[in-house]
């Protein structure tokens, strides 16, 4: 169920790099690698709390159907547009390992489906992403949209 043509970013890459090509996507996050090896992850949450400090954010969280994900709106209840591009403008050319997570729960290509929920279902709302990783290495990507698509092929598949 995994997807193994994973993009990624560099740590050393520039949030301003990288937000340009998480625009350009239809996920919206990267698995960040250094020296080939899996050392976070990096969100549009990540870039969010970058430009707007939660203590200044309200999350609106939407998921109707037919979307998979729930994608959460953040609304800044104090900020004028000056205070917005001052902290864009110093905030752009920071490498990506400043923002990103760095704690990523990682499982390996033998997990099972049942190993995949165990991980997406846990009390944090931000893990819709799991990286599968082998000696070391990134091998592929289960997202929460993979484990819907498995279910309903498994359900299909009993049901005929």
């Amino acid at each position: 169920m995994m997807t193994a043509d994973v993009e990624t970013v560099d740590a050393d890459d520039e949030v301003a790099d990288v937000l340009t090509k998480l625009s350009r996507r239809k996920f919206n996050g990267f698995p960040v690698l250094e020296d080939g090896e899996l050392v976070g992850v990096v969100t549009q949450r990540d870039f969010v709390d970058l430009f707007e400090p939660s203590d200044r954010t309200l999350w609106i969280p939407i998921g109707l159907p037919p979307f998979l994900e729930t994608v959460e709106y953040a609304i800044d209840l104090s900020w004028d547009e000056l205070d917005a591009e001052l902290d864009l403008a110093s905030a752009a050319g920071k490498a990506v390992r400043e923002v990103m997570t760095r704690d990523v729960k990682t499982l390996g290509p033998d997990a099972t489906l049942d190993d995949v929920l165990d991980v997406l279902a846990t009390d944090d709302p931000n893990v819709n992403r799991i990286p599968i990783v082998e000696n070391g290495e990134l091998v592929g990507i289960v997202t929460r949209e993979d484990v819907v698509r498995a279910i309903r092929q498994e359900r299909r598949g009993s049901k005929r």
